[in-house]
């Protein structure tokens, strides 16, 4: 059988052959898809123009017109490659000194430039495309900075963003703050917000200054975890390690051995002034300032533990335990069910911060401690479902429930988990929202796409559970209250 197909093959091939050429067989049309493949053009990798120019002309430096000598080093260029430089650029083009010398000596007055450096942004001008190590990003960027290189300094921008983490965040940003790369300081404060109480780094504490931190605890996109009383502590623990640098140990340990260091201090110097008004504490003063106090005296133990440590003035704690003493007086006897209005600027100073971390995936149910004004609220995680529900008669309640027939809260709850460098891999916000819950009512607050879950999870609220007002004056309606008790 096979040599029969062999011979009818051929012969099918002869009598094509034979055939008149009046029309087009298949053989003519096997024959164009042939010449077709055979036409195609095949790309073969030889060696590039811009790997030819780089090795020729920078490394090489054949035809150089111009020699760059700079911190002890000299490279032979060509100054219509230099153009490419702002800095060069207006170098040759004016009327300038440099326009017409063979030999240029540049004065490097930035510490940050080495000969390193120089060698990579020299050969960017040659090639279309440069490697950047995130270990030597900064000088790279301090040197495409002096020579006006957008480009270039747009990379190394890109190149900060994607490698920050707790061993190069505090040194990119205070780079990104030197040159002017904004981009890179907004992605650091923000890894910062969502790194600091999520995942405590002691040599990253050691390295955060008191202006930084400053700026950390002050905002309300902090990614608390727990309460506002393990951020008190963190600075606490910060303040112990800027205080003790030479501090080596682990972070488990850490938090024992600063309240340590504060008993000893107070026992052997007999020191009864609150130590942020002491010389050595001055300079932390600011940073504590920020700390949501109001939060942390609305839990017995927590407060306990604010009189114990004697870091604080006296006169902060006077005044919050007033503000709440009235915040309370108004939700029993003025009806305040809460905000019922939209007030963003005041949900950003002063709600209270907390959060939650789930391993895995599961069925999850808590409440943070602290008394919210009879504001039971119990948060449930189950079926990817996170609902709100305001507890009353359901489920027993350790502190005092109001019965009143609504209670209004604002609040905000984001949903994040992070990759090992403490990048964010997802994340999910509700944004700013006003609830009403009746007695025992639930409320779906997010439902979740499972394809976009990863755990562990992090789980970060804030909340008003009161209508924000200044007690430092009494209002109109207790003026009239007065009025009437008097007459």
């Amino acid at each position: 059988m096979g040599s029969l197909g062999s011979r009818t093959s051929h012969k099918h091939s002869c009598e094509c052959k034979k055939r008149k050429r009046n029309a087009q067989c298949d053989c003519d049309s096997e024959q164009d898809e042939d010449d077709a493949i055979l036409d195609t053009p095949r790309r073969k990798k030889l060696k590039s123009t811009s790997r030819y120019i780089y090795q020729t002309l920078f490394l090489n430096g054949e035809n150089s017109d111009i020699r760059i000598s700079a911190l002890g080093q000299e490279w032979n260029l060509h100054k219509v490659y230099l153009c490419q430089s702002g800095y060069f650029s207006s170098m040759f083009s004016g009327s300038w000194k440099e326009s017409n010398m063979m030999q240029i000596n540049l004065e490097i007055p930035d510490q940050n430039i080495d000969t390193e450096a120089l060698q990579v942004v020299f050969g960017s001008l040659y090639r279309d495309d440069v490697l950047i190590k995130p270990s030597r990003v900064v000088s790279i960027l301090a040197a495409a900075c002096m020579l006006q290189l957008d480009g270039l300094i747009q990379q190394c921008g890109e190149t900060m963003k994607e490698n920050i983490s707790a061993k190069t965040v505090c040194g990119y940003y205070s780079c990104a703050t030197t040159y002017g790369l904004d981009s890179v300081m907004k992605k650091c404060l923000e890894w910062l917000l969502n790194n600091l109480m999520t995942h405590q780094n002691v040599d990253l504490m050691k390295e955060l200054g008191a202006e930084m931190m400053e700026q950390l605890i002050q905002s309300s996109d902090l990614f608390v975890m727990q309460v506002e009383m393990d951020v008190y502590t963190a600075l606490k623990k910060w303040m112990f390690l800027q205080l003790n640098p030479s501090w080596d140990g682990p972070i488990k340990q850490l938090l024992a051995d600063s309240d340590a260091w504060l008993c000893k201090r107070r026992t052997d110097l007999c020191e009864k002034e609150p130590f942020l008004n002491t010389e050595e504490g001055a300079s932390f003063h600011s940073v504590f300032r920020y700390v949501r106090l109001q939060y942390i005296i609305n839990d017995l133990a927590s407060a306990r533990i604010l009189e114990r440590d004697n870091i604080l003035p006296p006169d902060w704690l006077l005044s919050v335990y007033k503000n709440q003493w009235f915040a309370m007086l108004r939700t029993e006897f003025d009806n305040d069910n809460g905000p019922q209005e939209a007030d963003k600027e005041e949900f950003e100073l002063s709600s209270m911060r907390c959060g939650r971390k789930l391993t895995k995936d599961g069925d999850y149910c808590w409440r943070w401690t602290g008394f919210n004004f009879g504001f039971d609220l119990l948060v449930t995680y189950t079926n990817r479902f996170i609902i709100f529900k305001r507890n009353t008669l359901s489920q027993p309640c350790g502190g005092a429930v109001s019965l009143q027939p609504r209670r209004h809260l604002a609040y905000r709850l984001r949903l994040a988990s992070f990759d090992s460098r403490g990048k964010l891999v997802c994340s999910r916000s509700t944004g700013y929202q006003l609830l009403t819950l009746e007695k025992d009512q639930e409320y779906v607050v997010m439902n979740l796409d499972s394809r976009l879950l990863s755990f562990p999870l992090y789980v970060c609220c804030n909340f008003l559970y009161t209508s924000p007002q200044s007690e430092n004056r009494p209002d109109s309606s207790e003026q009239e209250s007065t009025a009437r008790s008097v007459s």
